[in-house]
């Protein structure tokens, strides 16, 4: 059985935040990685266009969370939780966070998958967020310092890695020699 049909039986083919029947699907929960129903909520389009775009959360189609956060389902209550935080100038949210009661492993679960805006972030020389992982070309030739070699405008420089404490430092291979590369001189490839 897929796990969509599985979410429709768990929620008796409902949104699981705010019971609507008209077009569902399942959210699978960030950073979860199983494939497993634990780790979905079965979500209609409106709540699930909340989830992937938090820019634009809409207050009025989210006070359906007043009776969601009761759910005994640890990934509804996830959800919940991450919404009511995402909207904490809202005074109705805070007083719904306050309320909710969670198990300390479901609580972890939830802050794990927000947004830490303190974090550090590295982006290329047109603005695009790099990820460890991504690909990405080098738009100026550069010297290599120590390695006596030219890396050539155009060279791709596959599975970077981030430099944690420095936002403008990329690390990648560049013919078969290990550097630094600072991200005002890389722009990133599409997947």
């Amino acid at each position: 059985m897929s796990i969509v049909q599985l979410l429709k039986d768990r929620a008796e083919s409902k949104c699981e935040l705010c019971a609507s029947t008209d077009s569902l699907s399942g959210y699978k929960l960030p950073p979860k990685e199983e494939e497993d129903i634990s780790n979905y909520v079965l979500v209609c389009t409106a709540c699930n266009d909340q989830l992937i775009n938090q820019d634009n959360l809409d207050s009025n189609h989210l006070r359906c969370l007043n009776d969601s956060m009761w759910s005994e389902v640890p990934a509804v209550q996830v959800v919940v939780w991450r919404l009511l935080s995402a909207l904490k100038d809202e005074g109705w949210s805070r007083e719904l966070i306050d309320m909710m009661y969670m198990e300390d492993e479901t609580l972890a679960w939830a802050k794990s998958g927000l947004h830490d805006p303190n974090a550090v972030k590295h982006v290329d020389s047109n603005g695009a967020i790099l990820e460890a992982g991504d690909t990405v070309v080098l738009i100026k030739d550069l010297n290599v310092k120590g390695a006596n070699f030219v890396a050539k405008r155009g060279t791709a420089v596959r599975r970077i890695s981030l430099v944690h404490d420095n936002p403008e430092h990329i690390e990648g291979k560049v013919n078969g020699q290990h550097i630094v590369i600072l991200t005002q001189y890389v722009k990133k490839s599409p997947k």
